[in-house]
């Protein structure tokens, strides 16, 4: 399928699919813990924008993404600034994106997708949240537009965004969820004293 002939098709089902090498790709649904972070960064994005008064918006995986290889993406939270055509399903211009993980999806997410994602000229911020343990992949460019990412295992630390005016803590995003603890972190005993240290 052409981007024009799947998103006629797309119109008419029942479901949301994403076109991936000329071919529709059907999404799974979503675990709870899947959500409950979706609907927390979600939330708290918006919120931190609205009350910064910024002209962007944020926007659920309804809103396609036209990547380079031209496949449309469903990442589960994009921002997308003005002009807005109101009208429109798809966007090639997100400022930020934001995949929560499942495990059906996980290898192509973090491969693929980001590959594909990293390719958008507009596109500054990528965050890729594992919703099953505290672990945050963060991808930024600096200001000749290289990538450069972080990842981050501390509830307490902050993502910070300033191209957006926006910074969002781990533990924002994780709120109300039921995580397993860090295996990339190991205890460590040592006379009589328990330490936790990362390999």
């Amino acid at each position: 399928m052409t981007i024009d002939e799947f998103l006629a098709w797309q119109a008419g089902q029942g479901q949301r699919y994403e076109l991936v090498d000329g071919e529709p790709a059907a999404m799974a649904g979503a675990k709870i813990r899947h959500d409950r972070v979706t609907g927390n960064a979600f939330s708290e994005i918006r919120r931190q924008m609205r009350a910064g008064g910024s002209p962007c918006d944020v926007f659920t995986a309804d809103i396609g993404i036209r990547t380079p290889p031209g496949n449309i993406r469903r990442p589960d939270i994009s921002i997308l600034c003005p002009p807005f055509d109101e009208e429109a399903t798809t966007s090639d211009i997100p400022r930020l994106i934001v995949e929560v993980l499942s495990e059906s999806t996980e290898r192509v997410d973090r491969l693929i997708k980001l590959d594909e994602y990293k390719a958008i000229d507009a596109l500054d911020y990528i965050i890729i949240v594992d919703p099953t343990r505290i672990e945050v992949g963060f991808w930024f460019r600096d200001a000749v537009r290289v990538w450069h990412s972080a990842t981050f295992h501390d509830a307490e630390a902050v993502i910070d965004m300033p191209a957006l005016g926006i910074a969002i803590t781990l533990a924002s995003l994780y709120e109300r969820v039921q995580v397993s603890p860090n295996p990339r972190l190991k205890l460590v005993w040592e006379d009589d004293e328990e330490t936790t240290q990362a390999p």
